[in-house]
């Protein structure tokens, strides 16, 4: 990293990753040129999961490429006075795969909806019973953080 003065330690840059509210997910695209997509994220220990329809460019690239990148960016604010932008961020690599085994799945789409619907949890057994065939779920195993920080 360049800036090794704004470099921050790996824990605080996948805390950084918790706390951001979605992530570009950076993959190899159809043309082999890069594809970046938005989604939502939960990480579970060393491992990250989204969702995504069934098919799909997304599905598609993850497919026939399994590197992908999470680029999190959270508590962004631009400080104009200074002519900067105060931020912290960070990038998870890792190889995705497709999350095939019912109780991973279902614990996954949990992750998920903790982090983003927590007043809603009443209706997750009910919702994730009628939606589970038709939701995939992908979980990517980290092999790399790194975080940067400007406050």
């Amino acid at each position: 990293m360049r800036r090794k003065d704004r470099e921050i330690p790996r824990e605080d840059a996948l805390r950084a990753a918790d706390k951001c509210p979605y992530a570009v997910l950076c993959l190899i695209g159809p043309d082999g040129g890069p594809y970046g997509v938005p989604v939502n994220l939960a990480r579970d220990g060393e491992i990250v999961y989204f969702h995504s329809a069934m098919k799909g460019t997304k599905t598609d690239c993850m497919r026939r490429d399994s590197r992908v990148c999470l680029t999190c960016v959270g508590d962004m604010r631009i400080a104009g006075e200074e002519y900067t932008t105060k931020y912290e961020s960070a990038i998870l690599k890792g190889r995705a795969s497709e999350v095939t085994d019912k109780e991973e799945k279902v614990r996954a789409l949990r992750t998920l909806c903790e982090k983003y619907a927590p007043e809603h949890m009443d209706k997750f057994q009910e919702t994730v019973e009628k939606s589970l065939g038709g939701t995939a779920v992908w979980r990517v195993d980290i092999s790399e953080v790194t975080g940067k920080r400007n406050k």
